[in-house]
């Protein structure tokens, strides 16, 4: 383990899965540097035993394996192509693990500029939490060329504890990862408008947490989201904003398919719904704050809250 220990990481973006990815690697020996726009989040990386940047390239500078954990494609783009990318300034022969939810072509496209300039790249969506980022428990659904696997093969074990190796060409990743998105985002919709409606029946929404986390109608993201409205907390763990984009990705991968996206778009309206009243970069369980606003019913935390 000595000698994955002794590869320099670079993590670039900074948020609340960048952070627990950065942090959990440092705490398994890696020397991990990071970049985030936010000079206060990059100070707060520093005082956690990480090494700061003021860009990507200065983040990157010789390193083995660069983490990109931003929004999209487009942000993946500029932070490792751009002006001060960190693709011009990490060791030729190196991999770029990305991270970011984006359509299956445009992973192929960065995939080709990295492969030009003698980059690995590995197109590797990655789902669990801000809390699994941190305990190195992520899943992570990867495509790339077995070369990048190997290359990268000790940060990976680091932070996931299942790593989907789904193809050697990128953009496969980031298909199963719409998939994933599609279900996830359908799912915290149904949860926000299941609960508002309980509440509307008069129930005691907390009970009724504890009887559908035991029962067949349970999600994932019931479980997990539904605390949120409980204790009227929508400090962003996935914000709005995040489903926006996912949903609108599923709905245009669809229209080019000319496959039917029914569902899907009903919950792409609901989260549009609730970033157009102002919550969009609020948790996405804010979903059920936009029912409670139009309904007139009152959630946990006070009108302030709904």
């Amino acid at each position: 383990m000595s000698e994955a220990v002794n590869l320099k990481l670079c993590v670039i973006g900074l948020g609340s899965m960048g952070f627990g990815i950065a942090t959990s690697l440092l705490e398994k020996g890696f020397e991990t540097h990071g970049y985030d726009i936010s000079a206060e989040t990059t100070s707060r990386f520093v005082a956690a035993g990480g090494k700061g940047a003021a860009s990507p390239a200065e983040a990157a500078a010789g390193a083995d394996v660069v983490v990109t954990v931003v929004v999209d494609g487009a942000q993946t783009e500029q932070v490792l192509f751009g002006k001060g990318g960190a693709a011009h300034s990490m060791s030729k022969g190196g991999t770029i693990l990305s991270f970011a939810t984006m359509p299956p072509q445009t992973a192929e496209d960065l995939a080709q500029r990295a492969g030009a300039l003698a980059l690995n790249y590995i197109d590797g969506p990655i789902s669990g939490g801000a809390k699994r980022a941190a305990t190195g428990q992520l899943t992570i659904m990867a495509s790339g060329r077995p070369e990048a696997f190997n290359h990268a093969r000790p940060v990976l074990d680091a932070i996931a504890v299942k790593v989907y190796e789904l193809a050697d060409r990128p953009g496969i990743g980031s298909s199963f990862k719409i998939v994933n998105q599609l279900l996830a985002g359908v799912h915290i919709a149904a949860a926000c408008e299941a609960i508002t409606f309980a509440k509307a029946l008069g129930l005691d929404i907390d009970k009724v947490y504890e009887v559908i986390i035991a029962s067949a109608g349970n999600s994932w993201m019931f479980e997990n989201r539904v605390p949120h409205i409980l204790q009227g907390d929508y400090s962003p763990q996935s914000a709005v904003d995040i489903f926006t984009k996912d949903l609108g990705i599923v709905s245009d991968l669809g229209r080019g398919l000319k496959f039917p996206l029914p569902i899907t778009s009903t919950a792409l309206q609901m989260f549009i719904m609730t970033a157009a009243a102002g919550m969009g970069r609020d948790d996405d369980a804010s979903v059920a704050r936009l029912i409670a606003k139009v309904t007139g019913i009152e959630l946990p935390g006070g009108p302030e809250a709904a």
